[in-house]
């Protein structure tokens, strides 16, 4: 669990990163920005930072921030009887951003997962993103993704994003933060 001072901490540095990529986010935006933990109390290396714009029963776009080096875990958005799962769209605005899909495995690959996590990814088809850059997700698709050393801005724009649906690799992560006092 985050403590609130950790959180305002953490949502501090986020807001810097948006002025730094020239991002600018009204009051209640910068009130109501995210920490994703995942509930493993490691927001060094694996988490999210992030700002939704808009989530409606059609689409959604929000900016998800990761500071260095770190990752958002490896997970899926699947299809739930006849509704198809979430097909993202990821622009990178800010950085560089390590994606990783399914598919051939990927020679020289950027990414440093710390050595505790390493049982928890299993697609390496790397694609780096720079400023400008895109690449869509499809549905039921495995995905994660890292920052590099300077961190990164990623503007996703998606079908609705439901959150308790995904799948992670890793079983241990809950994706609803807790704030303590």
């Amino acid at each position: 669990m985050i403590s609130k001072s950790k959180y305002m901490e953490i949502c501090k540095r986020t807001y810097d990163y948006f002025k730094k990529a020239n991002i600018v986010l009204t009051e209640k935006e910068k009130r109501e920005i995210e920490v994703a933990d995942f509930g493993l109390n490691d927001i060094n290396n694996i988490g999210l930072q992030l700002v939704v714009y808009i989530n409606d029963d059609r689409y959604c776009a929000k900016e998800m921030v990761l500071f260095p080096n770190q990752i958002c875990p490896e997970h899926k958005h699947p299809s739930i009887n006849s509704k198809l799962g979430k097909q993202e769209t990821f622009r990178c605005r800010y950085g560089k951003v390590y994606l990783y899909v399914e598919g051939v495995k990927s020679n020289n690959l950027h990414c440093k997962i710390p050595d505790k996590y390493k049982d928890c990814f299993t697609v390496f088809h790397e694609i780096i993103l720079k400023p400008g850059e895109q690449y869509t997700i499809e549905p039921d698709t495995l995905h994660w993704f890292q920052a590099d050393e300077e961190g990164a801005i990623i503007s996703e724009f998606s079908s609705h994003s439901d959150d308790l649906s995904d799948i992670f690799t890793d079983k241990r992560i809950k994706r609803i933060p807790e704030i303590g006092e």
